[in-house]
């Protein structure tokens, strides 16, 4: 059911999210619950939650599909995609920028030492969701022992398949217990594919473009940078972190014209700088498409910027237009509603092994571990809001 808001309010705050959520999907979510939930009441933490587990078990970058998830229930199509486009754009414009800038070898050695505190200060904001979440779905000891499972699972499993799969074994798991929720009048469940149809159908034609305009080198490239993105977008779970390692096979190790032309350091020093952005980890895309067209000047770069981001966010973006439209549907089965129990208990633990994997490569310092647990400590137990803790890290960071 769709909910009217002032479609200029609800952007602005997609806008100062854009600008404020560092860390990944994981740690994103705590800045939703902050904004959408407890400042503007947008959804309530229980339907949050519900969005994002449901945007984990399909392909794409959670965050960015919960979002426009969200914008969908509130405005409808036209201010999810709008949501879709403030979101992506800041972090998109700064890649796009980082990659002209490599581009023109001007800027290989810019050091990025003022944001090494944004890391692990962002683990504490994904410890701080975790811990949020968990106290307020975690209310039984089959909650509790699903969510330790799910923690463990995710940390010994690298796999970005384990997901998905933790999350719909624990939501079949409670779902037996369908007895324990009252009966709904159920609706006419009508399924509308016309987004499913629509994601399936743009795989299929940039395959064929990509074929058919390869002996056209102006035309291929961009062609193939978009299939490319769109191929591995439809494919990946579990965020940007998990989608590095295709990346950096695709656009690094490979001798295929289109992969040859990015170096490792080139590709490393991208990376770094997307991680230290606001907003989605998925705009690493368009700074591998700036640098993959490097030879067809500025305008042909900013194409390739705008064609790899496209083909990286939509795949994900039609298919949870084509969920959420059958969503509400779904829960009024009973076992359905049941699963949601094991769903936000996995969820949970999801979140907590994410906070213990992407502090483990850190250096075991003093320092970091302070930052850390100071983060922590002021986002769960202080209202100071999280973008003026960032702020904090990156100040500290250029000052020491």
């Amino acid at each position: 059911m769709i909910k009217r808001v002032r479609y200029i309010i609800f952007l602005k705050d997609v806008l100062l999210l854009s600008l404020t959520c560092f860390g990944g999907p994981q740690a994103h979510i705590a800045h939703f619950q902050n904004v959408l939930v407890k400042k503007r009441r947008y959804v309530s933490e229980h339907e949050l939650l519900e969005l994002n587990a449901l945007c984990q078990v399909i392909p794409g970058p959670t965050s960015t599909q919960t979002l426009s998830a969200v914008g969908f229930q509130l405005g409808g199509p036209s201010l999810a995609y709008l949501t879709l486009l403030i979101w992506l754009l800041p972090s998109m414009i700064i890649m796009t920028a980082a990659g002209l800038l490599v581009n023109s070898y001007d800027a290989k050695d810019i050091s990025l030492n003022f944001t090494r505190f944004i890391q692990p200060m962002a683990v504490g904001l994904i410890a701080c969701a975790a811990y949020s979440i968990s106290l307020k779905t975690v209310t039984t000891k089959r909650g509790i022992a699903l969510m330790v499972i799910a923690g463990v699972a995710t940390y010994l499993v690298k796999s970005p398949w384990i997901f998905p799969v933790v999350l719909v074994v624990a939501g079949s798991f409670t779902a037996f217990n369908y007895k324990a929720h009252p009966r709904q009048e159920k609706k006419k469940f009508d399924v509308r594919w016309a987004n499913f149809f629509l994601w399936a159908g743009v795989l299929i034609f940039a395959a064929l473009l990509g074929w058919a305009t390869k002996k056209i080198p102006e035309l291929t490239l961009p062609v193939r940078l978009f299939e490319n993105f769109y191929r591995n977008g439809s494919l990946i779970f579990g965020g940007g972190q998990v989608l590095t390692p295709m990346l950096y096979t695709e656009f690094v190790q490979y001798s295929k014209p289109l992969h040859h032309q990015i170096s490792h350091d080139e590709f490393l020093s991208g990376y770094a700088f997307a991680q230290a952005l606001p907003g989605p980890v998925f705009s690493f895309s368009s700074y591998l498409g700036v640098l993959s067209m490097r030879d067809y000047g500025i305008g042909g770069q900013i194409f390739g910027s705008i064609m790899s981001a496209a083909g990286l966010f939509l795949p994900g973006t039609f298919l949870i237009f084509f969920m959420i439209r059958i969503w509400d549907s779904l829960k009024k089965f009973r076992a359905i509603r049941a699963s949601l129990e094991g769903i936000n208990a996995a969820n949970a633990g999801l979140v907590a092994a994410a906070a213990v994997l992407l502090f483990q490569p850190l250096d075991f310092t003093l320092l970091n571990i302070s930052f850390t647990v100071g983060t922590f400590a002021l986002c769960a137990f202080t209202r100071i809001p999280n973008w003026s803790v960032i702020l904090i890290g990156l100040a500290c960071g250029l000052v020491f």
